[in-house]
């Protein structure tokens, strides 16, 4: 049985629902969640009746799709899973799924090598890998990095259409440092992936400054259509080209770093560059002097810190002496525990 776009939508707002058992859901609060998932993804204003709703209850309790889903019914008013861990995105796939999704493979090895599609690469192999992992009940050839407990990812394709379709949304979030959630009048430029989570950039409404956002720290959003979509003043594609990372403060220039890495580690930078921008400066049997030219912010430092003794900072003098200053905190750390334990032996 295929099954459309809407339909998609409809189901996964329902097992979303049914997932959160802090709220009892009646078949109208499953109209409502579903009219607003059409609303946010499709733009359709025009809601959902009860009875398409019913209908897909029955066709996700059915083996038609392949969910089979627990849906219980409680005190004849509240719908729920009868098993709290359940999810349709847990099933297995169907022939039919995995049919289609060879159909999709062929076609995209069809552009393998070309110049132009050359990120399609690993996408072709990973899809080529899960498929695999499904018809050899279980065995992979290859792994990649990934974070199962990752928040925020159900979030991409909602964000990727705000921004193609250059809606303000209004965004619930809540930070590490706030105990509350706070709302945020948004435009949304660019999604930015970095070491497995994810990042959107666009304009504070209120502050009309640029702001980077953390997907898994985003609570809901919501489109706004009364507010004008304000078009970004910089270049969303090329915003993050002088960062390690993504932080990055409005107007804040790149400056020249100058490193010199031993022995054990210049291998590692000549095949795997810190930066885009990393220029080897003098190498020598012992030593590797390099050279980045980057914003200076957290995440280089922590860049910088995992080579550990491997890494000296030649310049600038101010990076030089917060990196040493780091390291020092992290010996007293270590010293204390140390010093602890000569004087209990």
């Amino acid at each position: 049985m295929p099954i459309n776009k809407q339909a998609l939508i409809r189901y996964n707002t329902i097992d979303q629902c049914l997932q959160n058992r802090t709220k009892r859901w009646t078949l109208e609060d499953l109209m409502e969640a579903c009219s607003e998932a059409l609303f946010k993804f499709e733009g359709i204003s025009k809601g959902i009746s009860k009875r398409s709703v019913q209908l897909d209850i029955q066709n996700m309790r059915s083996e038609k799709l392949g969910y089979n889903a627990p849906i219980i019914v409680i005190d004849k008013k509240y719908y729920s899973y009868s098993d709290k861990d359940y999810s349709i995105t847990n099933t297995p796939l169907t022939g039919q799924d995995l049919g289609t999704l060879n159909e999709v493979l062929n076609i995209l090895k069809q552009f393998k090598g070309f110049n132009h599609f050359q990120d399609l690469n690993t996408l072709i192999t990973k899809l080529e890998d899960k498929l695999n992992l499904h018809s050899q009940k279980g065995k992979s050839y290859i792994q990649f990095e990934k974070n199962d407990l990752l928040k925020g990812i159900h979030h991409i394709d909602g964000l990727h259409q705000a921004i193609k379709t250059k809606t303000c949304i209004e965004i619930k979030y809540k930070s590490f440092k706030s105990k509350t959630e706070s709302s945020i009048l948004f435009h949304p430029f660019l999604l930015k992936e970095y070491r497995n989570r994810w990042f959107l950039l666009g304009l504070n409404n209120k502050r009309k400054q640029l702001m980077i956002l953390a997907l898994d720290r985003i609570e809901d959003f919501y489109e706004v259509k009364k507010i004008k979509y304000v078009e970004p003043d910089i270049n969303p594609n090329t915003y993050f080209n002088d960062v390690i990372g993504v932080s990055k403060l409005p107007g804040q220039k790149p400056i020249e770093i100058i490193m010199e890495l031993n022995k054990v580690s210049a291998p590692y930078i000549k095949t795997k560059p810190i930066h885009q921008s990393q220029k080897i400066l003098k190498e020598t049997e012992t030593s590797l002097l390099i050279s980045i030219r980057v914003i200076w912010n957290y995440e280089l430092e922590r860049e910088i810190l995992g080579f550990g003794e491997d890494i000296k900072i030649i310049a600038p003098k101010r990076l030089k002496g917060k990196i040493y200053s780091r390291l020092k905190k992290s010996f007293e750390i270590y010293e204390a525990d140390f010093k602890e334990q000569e004087t209990l032996t």
